[in-house]
């Protein structure tokens, strides 16, 4: 394994997200060596001012922060690490827990929906929650309003339950929550991918919720706008591979609207626990076999070696890809089938281009123009 802080450190830089900091292990042989190229890829993507690292000092502050919170740092690749969400294509580099980290390692069921939940949404939440936890499996979700609540107040009377946030852990959002947060990480566990001290912004939302799809093997979706956060989870379940379910609601109610098209799309109506659980898959994938699932990260810890191929082919790959670019994000995969390059070389590309703030990688292996993204 790796020494922590240098792996921290290498996560935490500026424009090492989860893509590419896949890239780079499998790029250099060592956390140390990826950190020194740096600022020359960065330089190669087109930026002019510094890469802001962070100093070993910083590091370390965050270290003793999260040992403060009571919380443990769990490294893609570890054998700790959420074997499902390790599964996944942009599966985080680094998570904090606060709580059962063995609870990550089970079936878990992810139930999710609106925020401005109907009285009978939050029942039913309640009640499916309560019996999925009652059977053995922990209920992640959100920690948002509606929904969200309702299915973490009743797995925890029930068995157990996992929240999933978008801030640091010592971040409680919405603030009402604070009592329930705590609960959670006493009786169950609490994740976050951002480091303590990290408000909850929008854009952090779909991160936290490719989080709740990945660590589940199935979500279930309970009152969810056309255009919603719940339905977002519910495409990111779809590309994983996990299994999707949605409670029917009245056409009249924008709420429904979201669920009721999941179940034209084929997801599993249900309408009880009972539905869902007789209807889990033995692994991701099992039912969607056509899904993307990255192979399993166990190598991370002695990646081998991928240099991109040199000279002329990388030279006008720089210049060749980023106008294939734009505000509208496209997945990797997608991008490959339009240029006539090799992965090493796109992968090498987009670690270039992200170092130097041009681009952002999205959740569902997805890169758009940050200029304009």
């Amino acid at each position: 394994m790796s020494d922590p802080a240098t792996l921290l450190r290498l996560i935490r830089t500026e424009g090492v997200g989860p893509q590419t900091f896949r890239r780079l292990r499998e790029r250099f042989a060592s956390p140390a060596e990826a950190l020194d190229a740096l600022p020359g890829l960065a330089r190669m993507g087109g930026r002019r001012g510094a890469l802001r690292i962070p100093a070993p000092a910083d590091i370390h502050r965050e270290l003793d922060r999260h040992a403060e919170l009571g919380a443990r740092l769990l490294f893609l690749g570890d054998a700790d690490y959420p074997p499902l969400l390790a599964l996944l294509p942009d599966a985080p580099p680094v998570i904090a827990v606060k709580g059962d980290i063995a609870l990550l390692h089970r079936q878990i069921v992810a139930v999710v929906g609106a925020r401005n939940a109907t009285a009978n949404g939050r029942r039913i939440a309640a009640d499916i929650a309560g019996e999925i936890a009652a059977a053995g499996h922990p209920v992640v979700s959100g920690l948002a309003r509606g929904i969200d609540a309702a299915a973490h107040a009743a797995a925890l009377r029930e068995g157990t339950t996992i929240a999933a946030i978008p801030g640091g852990l010592d971040m409680v959002y919405p603030p009402e929550h604070r009592d329930l947060q705590a609960r959670i990480a006493e009786a169950g566990a609490v994740v976050a991918e951002a480091p303590p001290g990290t408000a909850p912004l929008a854009r952090h939302f779909p991160k936290r919720n490719r989080i709740i799809a990945g660590l589940a093997l199935g979500v279930v979706v309970i009152e969810a706008a056309l255009r919603s956060g719940s339905l977002l989870t519910a495409r990111f379940a779809r590309d994983y591979g996990r299994e999707l379910f949605a409670v029917p609601g009245s056409p009249l109610d924008e709420r429904a609207r979201g669920g009721n098209e999941l179940i034209r799309q084929g997801a599993w109506l249900a309408e009880s626990a009972a539905d869902i659980l007789a209807n889990l898959p033995p692994r991701p994938g099992a039912l969607f076999p056509d899904a993307r699932i990255a192979a399993p990260p166990a190598g991370l810890a002695e990646p081998p070696m991928a240099e991109p191929e040199p000279g002329d082919a990388l030279d006008r790959a720089r210049r060749e890809i980023p106008p294939l670019l734009s505000a509208s994000p496209v997945g990797v995969d997608e991008l490959a089938r339009h240029c006539q390059f090799s992965t090493p070389i796109i992968v090498a590309v987009l670690a270039e281009l992200e170092l130097a703030g041009r681009i952002e990688t999205l959740p569902g292996n997805r890169v758009c123009l940050l200029s304009e993204c």
